[in-house]
This record gives structure tokens, sequence and C-alpha cells, in this order.
């Protein structure tokens, strides 16, 4: 059965979110956007795509860096509204040079970081 981007619910700006987990490891790496057209390139070529709000165009994940994510699997959740990719990161997924993007936790005593960048 042939998959259709077009099936998917996106918001007014034509984007949905899209949440990068290592395949191995089920680590939550990063959060990002992606539009039907980075959905399909990233179905056809294998290398995860997003949409960058801040630049208006395709973001192909490592472009610049060589921190690509491979995709492993799509999945997609039960309101069609949210994607779970399933990658093989190379290096550091967040811009910081940290492997996640989820490097601060948050509770009742404030906030530190419990991920240091990596070398």
């Amino acid at each position: 059965m042939a998959f259709d981007p077009a099936s998917l619910t996106y918001d007014s700006a034509g984007l949905i979110p899209a949440i990068a987990q290592d395949e191995a490891s089920g680590e939550v790496l990063m959060m990002a956007w992606m539009n039907a057209a980075s959905v399909a390139e990233t179905l056809e070529t294998g290398r995860v795509t997003y949409w960058s709000r801040s630049r208006q165009e395709l973001w192909r994940k490592g472009e610049t860096s060589g921190h690509v994510q491979g995709l492993v699997e799509m999945r997609v959740d039960c309101d069609r509204d949210c994607l779970l990719l399933l990658v093989r990161q190379t290096g550091p997924a967040c811009h910081t040079n940290r492997r996640s993007c989820f490097y601060t936790s948050v509770g009742a005593q404030g906030e530190h970081e419990i991920m240091e960048p990596m070398t």
C-alpha cells in the first residue's frame, strides 16, 4: 500500500512535528518540523529531511555539520498529526554538539544540564 504524505494532518502552516529517536538505544534525540515535501524526500532518500522554519526551506539534517540521520522507520501517531522517526544518528543530534537536544532536566529544585557536549 503506497503512502501519501497528504494523508497526514498538518497545522495551519503546513507542518507536522517529528520526533527523532535513536533506533538502537531508544533515546529521544530531537524534535523538528516536517512538511509534505520533507516527508516525501525522507521516505525517498532514507536521509531525514526537515523543514527549517527560520530559513523557510528544506533542511537536510547534517548537510553542513555531517551529523546526518539515516531513516530506519517512520511511524505515524493515531491522530496522524505527529511523526516518530527511528533513526541512525551520526555524531551529535543537537546544534550544541550534544547527543540529544533534551540535555536540560527541570524539576522542583530548578533546572540543570544532564549532558555535556560531545568531544
